[in-house]
């Protein structure tokens, strides 16, 4: 079966850097699996992967515009201290969920200042071009629940 739309689809992977740095990897864990066409994984990626097929290996480079976006400026900002709720220790690097009108999203605290805390809501990897290689393990049929939900099932998911 050939990788396309509504196919669950298990890839191992190694993400890389410009640098060649890895910055993430499934090597040594277990495959990523994922709806095909349902925008479980970045758009480069799963547009490079249609129409392969299991066994089949790929060194794909993603520009920021498939992947996870150019950084916008605009989403660095300054929150007061009481935003976060009660937590104590507030430090550089830390990582919160946030709502925002498009959903949940991801924002990194980029400096504290007394009560001023400085946020980036871009994705730790906006701006970045991504350079992956990829092999195909396993392409099936999705069930007709993964299709409802819009995603894989590994047999512990419950709704």
């Amino acid at each position: 079966m050939q990788v396309s739309e509504n196919a669950v689809v298990s890839i191992h992977y190694t993400l890389k850097d410009d640098n060649g740095a890895t910055v993430d990897s499934s090597i040594g864990k277990e495959p990523l699996s994922y709806l095909h066409g349902r925008k479980n994984i970045i758009s480069g990626l799963e547009n490079a992967l249609t129409g392969k097929n299991v066994g089949d290996k790929l060194s794909v480079t993603i520009p920021p515009e498939e992947a996870y976006g150019n950084y916008d400026e605009a989403l660095i900002q300054v929150l007061p201290r009481e935003a976060f709720g009660g937590v104590e220790d507030i430090q550089v690097g830390m990582q919160f969920y946030s709502e925002s009108p498009e959903g949940v999203q991801m924002i990194t605290i980029k400096e504290v200042n007394g009560d001023q805390i400085t946020v980036d809501a871009n994705h730790p990897l906006a701006g970045q071009t991504l350079h992956f290689d990829v092999e195909i393990m396993d392409v099936r049929e999705a069930t007709e629940e993964e299709l409802q939900h819009g995603h894989v099932h590994d047999g512990s998911h419950h709704h």
